[in-house]
């Protein structure tokens, strides 16, 4: 933070001596009088714009010399326009009409309120209202909106947050590569992949970028980014409240107060909990297991020093304490190895009976506890300063993530792994400062810069420990001496191990109106990566003995292990995007974007080749994208808007992760696909086709492949036959071919015990075809496609009370979301099951204060 500190000074003093502001001051109500929260009001061709506080009312400050336009707009009302030649020093008032019209969406991506239809970039915007009402409360839930958007996770750390099939691991998570995919809250990178199990707090707005984003944004985003944005404080005081009640326990409370402290200050501090009874039944201790516990806190701090300066200090805290991300066995494959090696020869040896042979009992055994502790917050200082007709933002942050994680990795009741936990501490340091202006009417444009710092550490180890059991499990050959009792009981390793890294970039975008309505947007992108690992791994335990035999035995099972590795890469990319808009109807655009993802190094230990361990795998070289992009949006009628996206992306040295048999290698390890190609088509829809009645779509076809991958691992059920195999042409794990998800509401004005308001009804269909849930292409491997259908029905008081009932996963769908091979590759894997039809009913109450 010291460093923030010159920087802030330096703003604020620009601010002061900024141009003269132009103060305007005014009203927004409907056409019977009443005020209209919440509208949109802006000075056209600039980023100085205003939302319209409790009482209907605005002030915007502006650069812009008279005459300027003002356009002041909200959904479902005609947009209204009043263009001013002086200054006049009573207030305005602008009043609304209902309209048809779909109303425009407003976004922040490109540093700059703009409509979503006239930027020329695939976007998806999901309303904070439209989260809260559809208990799309996380990442996770939010997916069913956005069907380009897949997400896997089998707890929060082993999580895939992908675009397109685009930007993660699949499967579990070697700390030592940057995801693909950018996630920002309030203009602050989060750096690891355990924030997509948070839940939302008093969110405005997500928005959901396709593609490479890296000219835009701080981090490097080769595959999308989601840029969400929560509710300010206001200097109009309200509070909100909700509570939510359903099935299995459910209950969720949100709530947020906000209002002036002072004349030139404002707060705001929301909250949510979250808690569930558990849908998995353990027989070992009689538990329902998979629960939710989950807390979070946000408060803001608004502070307004001149007409040309804004500063918004933020903190945040999230704990998490579930009892569970228990996996379910789902079945089981013959593999190449000797018949005494199968799964199911082994429980016999060992008298033992998997508890139910249908996933969808939702019953298990496993006698390791389950444990996903889960800490996340961090503060961060916005400073926003008016200078030259552009805003010059200074953001700075430290966030921190604690990890205290148990977990079941056998999937069964055997005392196989009887430990398998791996607790980290992360610390993130980042500061961007960039400049977003209208230099002109024909030029506008971004330049930042960025810097971010990383010290991830075990805490004080990593333990793998084996039971009882392990020795059956492991067992290669008829060796006698396997059975010696105690031989690999309470045998383990703990590993301590370090990951400091720092990434730089300097990056912008231009946005030229070259000619009449035929705009060229360059961008360029300069980035610095650096990575040190260490990795120090012990065994302990088991049988001590001097007899190399033995030794033998135990080393085949785990062994010592270190090494250090500092890498470090340098790059330059770019994009460079045409946009043609013929009329405000039509938006045509074409993107070419290169991009790289950052170097990686191996944190999860390395294989070893005839007793040597491949250190040289120890570098994982950074991704090269080559994007094309081609799309359409169109408006073509007031009621109605069809974007349709074709895109194309050829990744080399493409980062993914080889799952081993080797148990000494945590989680697997991380090599480098020569080639890999994904294509699609994306099409989105919205039609207002009444006043009462609109309706929303997007259907997205994703074709993912293997160009080049010749040393590959194998899939489960060919493990005891060649290490390695060449699946070139096969596809990639997580994509399925074609996702969609479609929706729509309609309402009628009503008055209920008094109060004015809306009767509603709206459901969603979330759908996606069959998917290969393997990083190798398995024929067992895979998951069926699935439905979902959400819906609710209720009350939208204007203020005061709100309630309705709802239903997600309305039909019981039974579905899988990830297979999971079980440790060592016995042939057994479980599965992440879907959530089965949970029913609930919601009250929100809104208090406006004077």
């Amino acid at each position: 933070m010291r460093r923030s500190i010159p920087t802030l000074v330096f703003l604020i003093f620009l601010g002061n001596v900024a141009f003269a502001q132009n103060s305007i001051e005014g009203v927004v109500k409907d056409e019977f009088g009443k005020p209209v929260i919440g509208a949109s009001v802006l000075v056209e061709g600039t980023i100085n714009f205003a939302v319209s506080d409790g009482n209907g009312k605005f002030l915007i400050q502006s650069s812009q010399n008279y005459p300027l336009s003002i356009k002041v707009s909200f959904v479902g009302f005609k947009s209204v326009t009043r263009h001013m030649n002086e200054s006049v020093s009573s207030l305005l008032e602008f009043q609304l009409e209902d309209d048809l019209v779909l109303s425009e969406v407003l976004i922040t991506s490109r540093r700059r309120e703009e409509e979503v239809q006239a930027v020329p970039i695939p976007i998806s915007v999901i309303g904070g209202a439209l989260l809260e009402e559809t208990q799309a409360f996380n990442v996770n839930r939010l997916k069913e909106l956005v069907p380009t958007v897949q997400l896997y996770s089998s707890n929060p750390r082993n999580t895939t947050l992908n675009i397109r099939g685009l930007g993660s691991t699949f499967g579990l998570t070697n700390d030592g590569i940057d995801p693909g995919v950018g996630f920002y809250v309030d203009g602050v990178y989060f750096a690891r992949p355990a924030v997509t199990s948070l839940d939302f707090i008093d969110i405005e707005q997500i928005e959901v970028l396709r593609g490479p984003q890296g000219t835009l944004f701080g981090k490097n985003t080769t595959a999308g980014a989601f840029n969400i944005t929560t509710r300010r404080p206001r200097f109009q005081p309200d509070a909100k409240v909700e509570s939510s009640f359903g099935n299995y326990g459910f209950i969720q409370t949100r709530g947020s107060v906000t209002g002036p402290l002072s004349k030139k200050s404002a707060g705001r501090l929301s909250f949510s909990g979250t808690s569930r009874d558990g849908l998995v039944f353990n027989e070992y201790n009689q538990k329902n297991i998979n629960t939710l516990n989950n807390l979070g806190l946000r408060g803001q701090f608004l502070y307004l020093p001149s007409d040309n300066v804004e500063l918004l200090l933020a903190a945040d805290a999230t704990r998490q304490r579930p009892d569970g991300y228990a996996q379910v066995i789902a079945g089981v494959v013959p593999t190449q190895r000797a018949p005494f090696r199968q799964f199911n020869q082994i429980i016999s040896d060992l008298n033992y009976q998997l508890p139910s042979l249908n996933p969808f009992d939702r019953v298990v055994d496993q006698d390791t506890p389950w444990r996903s502790n889960n800490d996340l917050g961090g503060v961060s200082l916005n400073v926003d300063a008016k200078v030259g007709g552009g805003t010059l933002t200074s953001t700075s942050a430290w966030r921190y993530w604690n990890w205290e994680p148990s977990n079941d990795r056998d999937f069964t009741g055997l005392q196989v792994l009887s430990l398998s936990q791996a607790p980290f501490k992360h610390n993130q340091w980042s500061q961007e400062v960039r400049y977003a202006s209208e230099f002109n009417s024909k030029l506008s444009g971004i330049i930042g810069v960025f810097g971010l710092y990383q010290d991830l550490r075990s805490t004080p180890y990593h333990t793998e420990e084996s039971g009882i059991h392990q020795w059956r499990f492991i067992q290669n050959n008829q060796n006698p001496l396997w059975e010696i009792p105690g031989l690999l009981e309470g045998y383990g390793i703990r590993t301590t191990s370090s990951l400091k890294s720092f990434s730089g970039a300097v990056f912008g975008q231009l946005d030229w109106e070259v000619f009449d309505k035929f705009f060229v947007l360059p961008g360029l992108r300069w980035n610095y990566d650096q990575k040190s690992v260490v990795f120090d791994r012990r065994t302990y335990g088991g049988l001590q003995t001097d007899d190399p035999a033995l030794i033998a035995l135990k080393n085949q099972v785990y062994n010592d292990q270190d090494f250090s590795a500092r890498v470090d890469e340098s790059n330059f990319s770019g994009q460079l995007t045409l946009s043609y808009r013929p009329t405000e109807k039509i938006n045509a655009f074409g993107t070419y974007s290169s991009g790289f993802k950052p170097v990686g190094v191996n944190l999860g230990g390395l294989p070893r080749e005839s007793g040597r361990t491949m250190t040289e795998l120890a570098r994982i070289e950074p991704e090269q994208v080559n994007h094309y992009e081609f799309g359409v949006k169109s408006s073509p009628g007031r009621t109605a808007t069809v974007n349709l996206v074709y895109h194309y992306s050829d990744i080399k040295n493409y980062q993914t992760l080889v799952q081993t048999p080797d148990l000494s290698v945590n989680r697997g390890y991380l090599a480098n696909a020569e080639r890999v190609g994904v294509q699609g088509w994306e099409l989105d829809a919205n039609l207002k086709a009444s006043r009462v009645l609109s309706f929303f779509g997007a259907l997205a076809y994703t074709d993912a492949k293997y160009v080049r991958f010749t040393n590959a691992p194998v899939p489960l059920e060919e493990v005891g036959n060649e290490p390695f195999k060449d699946i070139s042409g096969g596809r990639l794990p997580g994509v399925s071919k074609w996702a969609g998800s479609f929706g729509g509401e309609w309402f009628q004005k009503t008055k209920f015990i008094g109060l004015e308001g809306k009767i509603f009804l709206s459901s969603e269909l979330f759908f996606r075809s069959e998917f290969s849930s393997s990083p190798s292409p398995s024929q067992f491997l895979n998951i069926d496609g699935y439905s979902v259908v959400n819906a609710r029905a209720g009350f939208r008081g204007d203020s005061g009370l709100s309630f309705f009932i709802w239903s997600r996963n309305m039909f019981d769908t039974q579905y899988f979301e990830q297979f999971l091979p079980g440790a060592g590759n016995a042939g057994h894997y479980a599965a992440v099951l879907g959530d089965p039809r949970t029913v609930g009913l919601t009250f929100t109450y809104n208090l406006k204060l004077n």
